[in-house]
């Protein structure tokens, strides 16, 4: 356990005894413990934090790519837009030329 034997362990537990007491080492236990609890929370709470960070770019990046479809879709409208004045002008041009076919029925 981090490179420490059995007998320093032992030393260092007799060294904490002697110097605070067998009546403090609960309350320090307990301190160390909150301490602990608390660095934990926090760690959580950065990785929250980073986790809805790397949420909102993904919307807004959702939201970029979204309104670069749209504004390609616009572009696409005027192209249809184009092509149905071609095909309108098509249409007009077949009916000058069937004019004197129906006449003629």
């Amino acid at each position: 356990m981090f490179g420490i034997g059995g007998g320093e362990f032992f030393l260092i537990i007799v060294v904490v005894l002697m110097l605070f007491g067998s009546d403090k080492i609960p309350e320090i236990a307990r301190t160390l413990g909150r301490g602990m609890q608390q660095l934990k929370d926090a760690t959580n709470d950065i990785k929250s934090e980073i986790h809805k960070s790397a949420e909102i770019d993904d919307i807004k990046k959702t939201f970029t790519d979204i309104g670069n479809d749209v504004t390609g879709n616009l572009n696409a409208n005027n192209t249809a837009a184009d092509i149905t004045n071609e095909i309108n002008k098509v249409k007009e041009d077949i009916e000058d030329i069937q004019g004197p076919i129906k006449r003629i029925r």
